[in-house]
């Protein structure tokens, strides 16, 4: 399960060590939102490993997502709190032909009646991914009746929010995804930039049942008058989501109204949220097919490509898309000819007023 924990500002559940700069800096936005000009955004091409089933004291049995083909990883189990690292040695995984893999793995003899444990599997290039289940609810210390520790239930995944909707210098709506169940999450709001940390404590949230909810907040009165304000969810055990918004009436996709006398306000729908995109598939040399998510409506992105690690920035010019209506579009670019050859390629689209989203690929055909 992706697994929140305050090591860190996201977790990084992979990496490959001359890469890790990169990949940390496109992954800060897997729960949240850093606000650069009008926007920013996040790599969804981070692979993982996900917890599909435990038999207590025997074997537990993963999938893996967007896993990098031809590796042969180590697969070892320790502690909880350790990521793995060192952990006992119980199998490897050829990964073949990447993406999507299941696999099954014993636990070890000293690990059996462990409460919970980590698992990390790591390829001699520098690839790894790590992750945690429970394994003998039986052994749970004394205060186990914490939250989320239901016998049977393994919590999986990245608690999220939305924004739904604002009233200027009022409140500001949320709606979840994915959260743990039964934490208080102490909910705090601060200047833009800051992702909320040490921002002021508006109130707390339990999150009950988990999973999906909404939510009304006030804006604190030191952050009256804010263009942008940071709104963040975190509970003292460790699991967190942070975004922003534009201080500013929006609430169902409309605007409300200026005072009069007050400047004009736009009446298009309010933007909030960051754009990004998926990469969905590749053909060596050719062309790559991406998927949008929350794009900006009505503006045109200059698409560039570029060598791994540029973010796109100053690559070569592919062409301009108009983002129509924006949320979610499907998108095909050609590849330049002067990436013909590269093993990874940056892409990376933006906006004259400042909205961008960039992403990479292997620059191998996967459909």
């Amino acid at each position: 399960m992706w697994y929140n924990r305050l090591t860190s500002s996201l977790p990084l559940r992979w990496g490959k060590n001359r890469l890790s700069w990169f990949i940390l800096c496109a992954v800060l936005l897997v729960v949240g939102a850093i606000g650069v000009m009008a926007a920013t955004t996040h790599a969804e091409t981070i692979p993982t490993i996900a917890i599909v089933s435990v038999d207590s004291g025997k074997s537990v049995n993963i999938q893996t997502h967007n896993y990098p083909s031809n590796q042969t990883f180590t697969v070892r189990m320790g502690k909880i709190g350790t990521n793995g690292v060192g952990g006992t040695v119980v199998g490897t995984l050829q990964s073949g032909a990447g993406g999507s893999l299941t696999a099954s793995f014993p636990i070890p003899e000293a690990l059996k009646g462990e409460y919970q444990i980590a698992i990390r599997l790591e390829s001699t290039v520098g690839y790894y991914s790590f992750n945690w289940f429970y394994n003998n609810m039986a052994a749970a210390p004394p205060s186990s009746g914490s939250p989320g520790s239901t016998p049977g239930t393994v919590y999986t995944g990245i608690p999220t929010f939305s924004v739904t909707g604002v009233q200027r210098d009022a409140t500001v709506s949320i709606k979840t995804h994915n959260f743990p169940a039964n934490r208080d999450f102490k909910v705090t709001m601060g200047a833009m930039g800051a992702k909320g940390v040490n921002g002021v404590v508006v109130t707390t949230t339990n999150s009950g049942n988990g999973g999906e909810f909404t939510a009304t907040y006030n804006v604190p009165e030191s952050l009256k008058g804010s263009y942008q304000i940071a709104i963040r969810l975190e509970s003292a055990d460790g699991y967190f989501a942070y975004n922003w918004f534009y201080n500013s009436s929006a609430a169902a996709g409309t605007v409300t109204p200026p005072a009069t006398g007050s400047p004009a306000v736009p009446t298009t729908p309010v933007y909030v949220g960051v754009p990004t995109f998926s990469i969905q598939g590749v053909t060596r040399n050719g062309n790559v097919t991406i998927l949008t998510n929350n794009l900006p409506p009505n503006r045109d992105f200059r698409v560039t490509m570029g060598g791994m690690g540029t973010k796109g920035v100053n690559g070569a010019l592919v062409t301009t898309t108009n983002s129509g209506a924006g949320g979610a579009l499907t998108l095909t670019y050609d590849i330049p000819a002067a990436l013909h050859g590269s093993a990874q390629i940056a892409i990376r689209l933006e906006s004259a007023d400042g909205y961008y989203a960039y992403n990479w690929f292997y620059n191998t055909s996967t459909r």
